[in-house]
């Protein structure tokens, strides 16, 4: 059954139930407002607590205390009186907060007072050669299949990359009983020292003990190889063999499935397209909106929450949905928002759940050859165009992201540049001489997910709508 949203306007209209939209849609609907939480998958709960009303996986330590951290949070959401809608796909923000969005392949329109975006993450590009063959996945979609059906690699299996998602994945895969044959660690050596200064903070907050247990956890049980330089995955039409180099000396094994991941990256798409405000983060190596402390963007009424607004994990996201929505509230019913934990209350628990993250950041900073590919190895998957094709646009005059658009159609397939955007952006940055922040990233515009045409065509039409399109 299709559920269209109850009203055409709202005081606040949510998008995205991760971390940080549930903690906002609750905060807002809490304080009286009439609150819409729109999200695309089939329950609450984003990627981190993906499935948390529907999980097969039971018993609580498999997953980890701060999976089922989750629960509380969509508890506090369907106490909150909210209206959610699920299976609901973004489509369209204007500056205007017209909202349109697709719910059982009809679109419906909405009007907000605020709009609060809170769409998460998405895993960073790991273009290596052989990355587009079967039996390659990023970490997070072999997560997404453990915590929604239980699913766990049985194959010769082997992950790569880095980050805290990795060692999380791997813990996870090996509590439910999965295999894992290698992990090969690309973590740059340099990174440990640049890393150093900002220790203690990292030593100080909760990410260290958690971390290091998790990583004893998985090394007891699997054989790790750190300082990892070159990767590469091979097989005829199917992932046969890893080949990878480390210490000066390159290995192959043979492997079923390869798991990626080099960290994640804000998804700007809809912010973007909305005409949002973002700067290249030097640090994080990825597009960040420009906020203000109580997350408003650039666009009047728009706010950003959780690691869309930059990436801080999940205790911050909530955090940072709670002062969105506490600023929404502030603007829209001020008498409500003192019955609210005071925005200096939030803002000091903002900087205990970002404690640590810039030691993290730094220290898992991926490499340039595993975020600047060449050669052969395939950049844009929806179009397949390699890293030789993109270099060879730049040689007869493409001068950024739009640009090649017309030159080899990258970042028009379905995906819309989620997979190449970054690279395409730091490719065209180093052959050209220019920062990423010179070169750009791609202009994005609504549609900003695939809808269809018959949709589009059954959107209701004004008589102003048709006389604009029909000659006199």
């Amino acid at each position: 059954m299709t559920v269209a949203p109850k009203r055409e306007d709202y005081d606040v209209v949510v998008i995205g139930a991760g971390p940080a939209g549930l903690a906002a849609a609750a905060t807002s609907a809490e304080a009286g407002l009439s609150t819409l939480l729109l999200d695309e998958n089939i329950g609450p709960g984003g990627q981190v607590f993906r499935a948390i009303s529907s999980t097969p996986v039971t018993e609580r330590n498999q997953l980890g205390a701060d999976y089922w951290v989750g629960a509380d949070l969509v508890q506090s959401l369907r106490a909150s009186g909210a209206e959610v809608i699920q299976r609901a796909i973004v489509w369209s923000l204007d500056r205007n907060l017209d909202i349109a969005v697709s719910i059982g392949g009809a679109s419906a329109f909405v009007k907000a007072k605020r709009v609060i975006l809170a769409t998460g993450a998405l895993e960073r590009p790991f273009p290596i050669p052989g990355w587009t063959l079967p039996g390659v996945m990023t970490a997070g979609a072999a997560q997404t299949m453990l915590k929604s059906s239980g699913l766990v690699p049985d194959g010769r299996t082997v992950i790569a990359g880095q980050g805290p998602l990795l060692w999380l994945l791997a813990a996870q895969i090996l509590r439910l009983g999965g295999r894992i044959d290698r992990i090969l660690d690309t973590t740059q050596r340099g990174n440990y020292f640049a890393a150093l200064p900002h220790a203690f903070a990292f030593l100080t907050s909760p990410y260290f003990a958690k971390g290091l247990s998790m990583m004893r956890e998985v090394k007891a049980k699997v054989q790790v190889v750190s300082g990892v330089t070159e990767l590469a995955a091979s097989g005829d039409g199917q992932l046969a063999s890893v080949s990878y180099v480390a210490g000066g000396k390159r290995e192959t094994i043979p492997a079923d499935l390869l798991l990626l991941h080099q960290g994640v990256v804000p998804n700007v798409n809809l912010a973007m397209s909305a005409g949002i405000e973002h700067r290249w983060d030097d640090l994080q190596l990825c597009w960040s909106p420009v906020l203000d402390a109580s997350g408003n963007s650039s666009v009047a009424g728009i706010a950003i929450a959780g690691d869309g607004a930059g990436i801080g994990g999940a205790n911050a996201a909530v955090v940072r949905g709670r002062i969105a929505a506490r600023a929404a509230v502030e603007a829209l019913a001020p008498a409500a928002a003192a019955k609210l934990p005071a925005m200096a209350t939030l803002r000091s628990d903002l900087a205990k759940a970002e404690r640590g993250r810039v030691f993290l950041d730094t220290l898992f900073r991926p490499a340039p050859q595993f975020r600047i590919p060449s050669g052969d190895t395939i950049v844009c998957r929806c179009e397949e165009v390699t890293a030789k094709d993109v270099l060879d646009s730049v040689a007869i005059g493409a001068t950024g992201p739009n640009q090649l658009k017309a030159y080899r159609r990258t970042g028009m397939g379905p995906c819309q540049g989620r997979l190449c955007g970054l690279t395409v952006t730091e490719l065209m940055a180093q052959a050209r001489g220019k920062t990423p922040q010179e070169i750009g990233y791609y202009r994005l515009r609504a549609p900003v997910k695939p809808i269809t045409l018959a949709e589009l065509a059954a959107v209701p039409k004004s008589e102003a709508d048709i006389k604009a399109v029909v000659r006199g």
